[in-house]
């Protein structure tokens, strides 16, 4: 039986035969050129399925082991981080850039956020986001670590996932600026780093107590 090929981030399907690739688009962004590309690719090699994912990308289904390397070659890219212990999405809602109801420019900060982060090894698996209003269209409620956009600056959220015991996240700090949003990040990635324990962000928190964990970072 077949498994997850990591370096290749290619997920086994359930006929334990082929393998799917999620292409990385950072934040859901991306171009026509490369819609095609894509497109052609999956022509090519004989996709069963293009499908959307929640980390707002377009997973290509059905591919044979033996094509990988020449898909990942075709779509002039490394492999994407879909799989394994780092981070791995960063989920953006418009936000002020597009939509009428941001409050704050989620897009450009989850990019950011993306070019920092996205595929940094973690002990565990981790995903992020950002939202541009209360409403929170980038979920943050179900995310790791997250950053939710209001009229004086941003409310950074920490501790959800979903999953088979699913978590809401709490508000660690509100209303600060884009700037100590980011270094507020960056602190629970070094600390993230540091532990020993597995488990979502959420279950180490709850272990050590969220006053105890908010006291660390900030």
């Amino acid at each position: 039986m077949k498994k997850d090929i990591l370096e290749k981030g290619a997920i086994v399907q359930r006929d334990k035969e082929t393998y799917a690739i999620a292409p990385h688009m950072p934040c859901g962004v991306t171009s026509p050129e490369y819609l095609r590309k894509i497109a052609d690719v999956a022509e090519k090699y004989n996709a069963q399925a293009l499908k959307l994912t929640s980390a707002q990308r377009i997973a290509i289904v059905g591919l044979q082991e033996e094509q990988l390397d020449d898909i990942w070659k075709d779509l002039g890219e490394k492999p994407g981080h879909a799989i394994g212990l780092c981070v791995r999405s960063i989920k953006s809602c418009p936000g002020a850039t597009f939509c009428k109801r941001g409050q704050q420019d989620s897009l450009s900060l989850g990019l950011e956020l993306d070019e920092k982060y996205h595929g940094l090894e973690l002990p565990w698996k981790i995903k992020l986001g950002a939202s541009g209003c209360p409403i929170d269209c980038g979920e943050v409620c179900i995310k790791d670590v997250g950053l939710i956009g209001s009229p004086k600056g941003w409310n950074v959220m920490v501790g959800g996932n979903g999953g088979a015991q699913p978590r809401l996240s709490q508000k660690l700090v509100e209303n600060v600026t884009r700037e100590e949003a980011l270094e507020i990040v960056d602190r629970i990635m070094h600390w993230l780093k540091d532990q020993t324990k597995k488990g979502r962000l959420g279950k180490l928190i709850e272990d050590v107590g969220f006053d105890a964990f908010k006291a660390e970072i900030l």
